[in-house]
């Protein structure tokens, strides 16, 4: 599953009001501001993407005050549409552009798919109807680079958009007037984002003690808790799932933001079902915490650390597949095993039962694709 987003509208309200709910936002991790008025106010209070019609605009948005909104009568004729000349115009100008459509009536859903091929984003909101307008158009565009986004009023609005035809809209959109409704649709977007894989149980085969190389702890900017770790391996189709070191220890005190994840070869899963060499992971990169049941939460990396230490071969097998990763070759590296306990690798050993993940699909570039391509 993608990463889903959110951005607000902000209230009609005086700016001290207003700045509030943007700041709220903000804290949420709402940082695309629709606002028509107070840019230069708003850019001052952080790092925010500005939507208006605006020259100085982060994204130009059309339909305001033009046929998207209402306020211009749509021709039947779509090829005289001003938004649609309006939207061309900005792209041409290099301009990262939004169309803004009010679902009224057919005609204007037809006017959402024309729109759809030219701009970046796309803002659908419903005034008095069902669903149906809105799974048509993300059927109508499910093969068009643009981000469909959903108006809401609430939460359960946005679970609904979001989970519309499985695939659901991209984003949502919402008027930012209740400090709770901020939060609320910000953790429903969070949840919507979070991909779960399936963890199978394999058996150890072997587990061999190697002589040293660069291994990569990777630092996170979130505290982990028992049973959390990520998804490393040696192949990018199959990967042990490797806990945190929020363990104590009698021989070091418990790091929960960090997982010894293994050499600097290995992958890692990360973001939007793609893997990444531990190598390659640095301060700010994004990278998937794994729970034991397989469910997801995304975090960036605080630092990457590569060090020279001793390594250890873990080998293991799931109908007739063989599994691989390498391993710094100390107590408090663990693996997790069948009952969902951290099995250290110095206790490992062949038989055992522990949890991995196997993908179906080859992978280029870290992205899953059907191609065979055998690894060993």
């Amino acid at each position: 599953m993608q990463n889903k987003f959110a951005w607000i509208v902000t209230p009609d309200l005086p700016w001290d009001e207003r700045k509030e709910m943007i700041t709220t936002a903000l804290e949420s991790g709402i940082n695309y501001v629709v606002d028509l008025e107070y840019s230069d106010k708003i850019r001052k209070l952080g790092n925010v993407n500005i939507v208006s019609n605006k020259a100085d605009a982060d994204i130009y948005i059309v339909g305001f005050n033009g046929e998207g909104d209402g306020s211009i009568n749509l021709s039947e004729n779509l090829a005289d549409s001003k938004d649609l000349a309006n939207a061309k115009k900005a792209k041409s100008e290099g301009k990262t552009v939004c169309a803004y459509i009010k679902i009224t009536d057919k005609l204007h859903e037809q006017l959402a798919v024309k729109l759809g091929p030219i701009v970046d984003y796309i803002i659908l909101v419903g005034t008095d109807w069902t669903v149906i307008p809105l799974e048509n158009i993300i059927a109508d565009l499910q093969k068009v680079d643009v981000e469909i986004i959903a108006a809401v009023a609430d939460k359960d609005g946005a679970k609904l958009a979001l989970e519309t035809l499985e695939h659901g809209t991209d984003g949502v959109v919402f008027e930012a007037n209740d400090f709770a409704l901020i939060k609320e649709i910000a953790q429903e977007v969070d949840n919507a984002s979070r991909t779960k894989y399936e963890l199978k149980t394999a058996t150890l085969t072997n587990v061999k003690p190697l002589g040293s190389g660069d291994r990569v702890c990777v630092d996170t900017t979130d505290m982990m808790k028992p049973g959390e770790g990520m998804l490393i391996g040696s192949y990018s189709k199959s990967m042990f799932l490797v806990h945190s070191e929020s363990l104590e220890s009698e021989y070091v005190a418990s790091r929960p933001f960090r997982v010894n994840a293994g050499p600097v070869q290995a992958y890692v899963m990360v973001p939007g079902n793609k893997t990444r060499y531990l190598s390659e992971l640095v301060a700010g990169d994004e990278v998937l915490i794994v729970n034991t049941e397989g469910e997801t939460r995304t975090a960036y990396v605080g630092r990457s650390k590569i060090e020279r230490r001793p390594l250890i071969l873990i080998e293991a097998e799931y109908k007739g597949n063989t599994i691989r990763t390498l391993l710094q070759n100390a107590e408090t590296i663990r693996i997790v095993d069948a009952e969902n306990n951290p099995l250290s690798v110095a206790d490992a050993k062949p038989g055992d039962k522990v949890k991995v993940y196997i993908e179906k699909s080859a992978r280029h570039f870290g992205i899953a694709i059907d191609e065979t391509i055998i690894e060993q």
